[in-house]
């Protein structure tokens, strides 16, 4: 069972990471405008960095307690990444019948997601080891 404290460091982390992701979407998307959904794209890119790097440095180092990292992975992170988003947004784009951009966006999402979560994961292993 978690603890009131692992709850809280949880929960206010969601509340800075649903903060984050409604800004930066609304930035990228207005820097950025195009049918393809470049905000959410570009939240769970910069999300999935930041988590290889939270994961490497976690694994490599014992800096963090328990809570902060639960308030930093699952918390901001949790929220910042916008999966959901990204799914209802893909699917409207097939529905719309726009299948090279449905696929597109599938595509971008799910292997930039991973290559960027081992870019910061590899980034930080190369700097602490």
């Amino acid at each position: 069972m978690m603890s009131w404290q692992t709850i809280l460091a949880i929960g206010s982390g969601g509340f800075i990471g649903a903060i984050l992701r409604a800004y930066l979407n609304g930035l990228i998307s207005d820097k950025v405008p195009h049918a393809l959904p470049f905000g959410t794209l570009g939240v769970n890119l910069i999300g999935s960095f930041i988590m290889g790097v939270l994961v490497a440095y976690f694994m490599y180092t014992s800096f963090f307690s328990l809570h902060t990292k639960s308030f930093l992975s699952t918390g901001i992170l949790g929220a910042l990444t916008t999966y959901s988003t990204f799914a209802i947004e893909s699917f409207f784009l097939l529905e719309g019948g726009h299948l090279l951009l449905a696929l597109a966006n599938i595509s971008l999402n799910a292997f930039g997601a991973v290559f960027m979560a081992g870019s910061g994961f590899y980034l930080v292993k190369y700097f602490i080891k």
